[in-house]
């Protein structure tokens, strides 16, 4: 259902949060002496919060070198228009916990990054 430059992530995340943004611009919006808002929207942004249980090594390095570029196309299930959209994010901080080794095999869990819609 997410992908990333058009490829389908190895795992669904276990949690998946989008928030819309609301940018202002700093200059103009300001609440004047009778406390009354003045707003300047310059732009609606969304902000996605993904996270993963257990990963194997694998899956958990693709999910990381998927965001690793500066900008990226990402599609996703946006609650506001009510269907697929793509649009050009950037990668936050990248959390990746580790989990247990078995055999030769290592596991991540909590794997959690922020994209942020250009």
């Amino acid at each position: 259902m997410i992908k990333i430059n058009g490829v389908d992530l190895p795992a669904t995340p276990s949690s998946f949060q989008v928030t819309v943004l609301d940018l202002d611009d700093a200059e103009a919006t300001k609440r004047t002496a009778d406390g009354t808002m003045h707003r300047d929207r310059i732009a609606v942004k969304r902000k996605i919060d993904m996270s993963w249980g257990p990963l194997n090594w694998s899956d958990t390095a693709a999910i990381l070198q998927a965001v690793q570029n500066e900008f990226f196309q990402c599609t996703y299930p946006d609650p506001m228009t009510g269907r697929m959209e793509t649009k050009t994010f950037y990668v936050g901080d990248r959390v990746a916990p580790f989990a247990v080794s078995r055999g030769s095999e290592i596991y991540w869990t909590g794997l959690k990054l922020t994209l942020t819609e250009r």
